[in-house]
């Protein structure tokens, strides 16, 4: 089904680049969700095009002739306020969040940073090093931690760990992906996920897997994973984390879309982990879900993302 705008709407909005691809571990999720874009922009009668962003992204760009940019890229160079740089200095509108936004919400650590200074609950965690101290760091975080590269999405790199050895072993593998590697206390609990669309927060999905957490095969590859919508929580509950939400996203200066993940603890307490600025696009992503309970199709939905750049 395909989703109206008037020819004036069209005119307007001009000749869009839906970018892709890009040079991050997240390129083939970032294909998949420019291609769906691209297809809904078309089907939608926008004149648009696909750009499959590489190593020369400055030169593409500049030799591209397009009006404004749907970004659909994710990870670094795409993702962290790099491409939203560049686009501002070809004056070219963009979808989502603007360079400082963007930048800060690729850092987990920093994002973390923010939200504890405003009172923002977010489990507590710890930058590692090579010369840490693996006991005292797995004590302070209650024995039970999740080590991750501070600035990959996607999972990537992510390892749940219950000792010190552990503890240890997970830095060396996920500083392969980054030099800043964080060690989150791990909340045990339900695991929830909230879209941002045009200041309001959408309907809440609880993600369900039978992995030791939701990690990259679980995102992309399980047939068993679980996307509960409605979430399961009660009315009250669910409004408490849509508006934590939209505050969390708020306070690092997001815009436009994105997605907030979330854990509730066994006390019924939220925890909110991360913001995603440039969230997955493909008719499976979570994104698209959340709009599809708040009444949007997913060409619906790619239209109203590209009309907040006018």
């Amino acid at each position: 089904m395909s989703f109206e705008i008037s020819i004036a709407e069209k005119q307007a909005l001009g000749k869009v680049a839906v970018l892709m691809g890009g040079t991050s571990a997240e390129r083939p999720v970032s294909l998949n969700s420019g291609a769906a874009v691209l297809a809904a922009l078309i089907e939608s009668g926008i004149d648009a095009i696909g750009i499959d962003i590489r190593e020369n992204a400055a030169q593409q760009l500049s030799n591209a002739e397009f009006d404004r940019a749907f970004i659909a890229l994710h990870g670094r160079g795409g993702e962290d306020g790099t491409m939203q740089g560049l686009l501002e200095l070809l004056n070219k509108p963009y979808t989502g969040s603007g360079v400082m936004a963007s930048a800060l919400g690729m850092d987990k650590w920093r994002t973390k940073l923010v939200w504890d200074a405003c009172q923002v609950a977010t489990p507590k965690a710890f930058v590692l090093e090579e010369d840490s101290d693996w006991d005292a760091i797995m004590q302070a975080l209650g024995g039970l931690a999740m080590v991750k590269p501070a600035r990959e999405g996607s999972s990537i790199g992510m390892r749940k760990v219950h000792s010190s050895e552990a503890l240890a072993d997970s830095y060396a593998f996920a500083v392969q992906h980054d030099d800043l590697v964080i060690a989150e206390q791990y909340i045990e609990g339900k695991e929830f996920t909230v879209t941002i669309l045009a200041e309001q927060a959408l309907p809440a999905i609880q993600l369900v897997t039978t992995h030791d957490f939701y990690d990259f095969d679980a995102k992309y590859k399980a047939s068993d994973t679980q996307y509960l919508l409605p979430s399961g929580l009660p009315d009250y509950a669910e409004a408490e984390l849509q508006k934590m939400s939209l505050k969390a996203f708020k306070l690092v200066g997001c815009t436009g879309w994105g997605r907030v993940d979330a854990m509730q603890d066994k006390e019924g307490n939220f925890w909110l982990l991360e913001v995603n600025t440039s969230p997955g696009m493909t008719d499976h992503s979570l994104v698209p879900m959340a709009a599809s309970a708040g009444g949007l199709n997913f060409s619906a939905l790619v239209v109203k993302i590209l009309q907040q750049t006018l």
